[in-house]
């Protein structure tokens, strides 16, 4: 009884956390002159990725460093698959394609970047600060073009949405820092309760770490992009995926990698990295080209997010 009140509090605190996040950022975007996709993507995306970030830098002190890298993959690909394909099931996502195309070809450099240093066994110190490097620059520049199409661009949106009362910015920014904690801790109880739960069923712990676990780092991310599409906030939504697998790699593995070096073997390098970067180039021709994803699309999506997790399932126990 006690696992189920902790998994029922969980998706509560998750829920409303996901909402004051979204609220902050909005106001914080609006009153900055800043687009909503870009403070998705600093803000609610790197801000989402904390429970990754938690579990690599602590498996990289435990000595287990090559965790991070199966953390990180693994977070990509349900936030692709999993939370825009659900994302995409409340309400179609459509983008217009110039908005996103910079933080795209951003998600698709840091996936490429992950390929060639896993491949060639570069995942050490030194590249590690490239990519915490890269990061900062990639910001800088984001801040900078951003800061300029506010000024130039008339047609650009300077008001928040019928209906959200404006937000003081000390209120906003504690909405969002409430707001995050609110998800790192509704996604531990969450968890815990699910792991425990799975335990008490006897089901293995491989497939409670393929499954509950795996899904659990990623939660903060599905909670925002449901709440915003269901709000109608499609750039949060996409702005929270992207800025999260830019972070995921960048930063997460970066900061890993300078801990301690990651040994790339395994099959997280024959197969599952490259799964990553074909999902992240599938999100990114629907991006590219501003094609609308609709309920179909969402529901290919799941069924492939489903389809791979059956198969971790299988290939691990075999």
């Amino acid at each position: 009884m006690q696992d189920i009140l902790m998994m029922a509090a969980g998706l509560v605190i998750l829920f409303i956390a996901g909402e004051g996040l979204l609220r902050g950022s909005v106001s914080i975007a609006t009153q900055a002159g800043l687009s909503k996709l870009l403070v998705s993507a600093v803000i609610i995306g790197f801000g989402t990725s904390m429970p990754e970030m938690t579990v690599s830098v602590g498996a990289a002190l435990k000595n287990a460093p090559e965790i991070a890298l199966g953390n990180v993959v693994g977070s990509n690909i349900a936030n692709i698959l999993l939370i825009v394909g659900l994302a995409a099931v409340l309400y179609p996502l459509a983008i217009p394609a110039a908005a996103v195309r910079r933080d795209v070809l951003a998600m698709m450099g840091a996936a490429i970047t992950l390929c060639l240093l896993a491949v060639f066994n570069l995942m050490n110190a030194a590249t590690g600060a490239l990519m915490l490097g890269a990061l900062v620059c990639y910001l800088t520049y984001c801040y900078r073009a951003d800061k300029k199409a506010s000024r130039n661009a008339a047609s650009r949106e300077t008001a928040e949405e019928p209906g959200d009362k404006p937000l003081k910015p000390a209120i906003a920014i504690l909405m969002c820092v409430a707001g995050l904690a609110g998800l790192v801790g509704g996604a531990q109880l969450l968890v815990t309760g699910a792991v425990s739960i799975a335990r008490d069923f006897g089901i293995s712990e491989a497939v409670i770490g393929l499954t509950i676990v795996a899904v659990g780092t990623s939660l903060p991310e599905l909670a925002t992009a449901a709440v915003a599409s269901m709000r109608r906030h499609n750039e949060v939504v996409i702005g929270n995926i992207l800025g999260s697998n830019v972070f995921n790699i960048f930063c997460i593995l970066g900061v890993t990698t300078m801990v301690k070096p990651i040994a790339a073997e395994g099959r997280i390098v024959t197969t599952d990295i490259w799964i990553m970067l074909a999902v992240s180039a599938f999100l990114s021709i629907f991006l590219w080209r501003g094609t609308r994803m609709g309920k179909p699309a969402g529901i290919v999506m799941l069924a492939a997010y489903a389809a791979y997790t059956a198969w971790l399932y299988m290939t691990a126990s075999a």
